[in-house]
């Protein structure tokens, strides 16, 4: 496969998921109506950070997959990871269930600290393209548990 088509593919499957959720749980966002702690930003932010954040991802798997450093164990944490996040946020809008959201972010916040690591021991560019998927997780961290103690 030509390295275009491997970086389409890898950059259109993180999209894609990340899009259908977001189809699956438009209907139960209570995002503006929920009290939110300090620094809570606008709801129209998390669409653009998300995408920004599933480009880099699918750059960053696209990467090792083109220089032919993506193992059955590289695959396997971040499918795992990207399947944590997706259910994030139909845990945290669908359900309502705010208390296992808290519990289940910071699973995925450990999974994508092990990706990086991974990644970033095969190619450092892979892995560092991780980072700002880490700081924005930590960051709703903060904000599902915040939203959890305050509501």
């Amino acid at each position: 496969m030509s390295n275009i088509k491997i970086y389409v593919k890898s950059i259109l499957v993180p999209l894609l998921l990340g899009g259908i959720v977001g189809l699956l749980i438009s209907g139960s966002m209570d995002y503006d109506t929920l009290v939110k702690p300090f620094l809570a930003p606008p709801a129209i932010l998390f669409p653009i950070v998300w995408t920004i954040l599933y480009i880099l991802m699918g750059i960053s798997y696209g990467g090792l997959e083109s220089k032919c450093l993506m193992d059955s164990k590289s695959k396997f944490i971040y499918y795992l990871q990207l399947f944590v996040n997706l259910l994030w946020p139909i845990f945290f809008f669908v359900f309502k269930w705010r208390l296992f959201s808290s519990i289940w972010i910071l699973l995925l916040v450990a999974l994508i600290f092990l990706m990086i690591l991974n990644f970033y021991q095969k190619d450092k560019l892979s892995g560092l393209l991780q980072i700002p998927y880490l700081f924005w997780s930590m960051f709703a961290t903060y904000l599902t548990i915040s939203i959890y103690l305050l509501n």
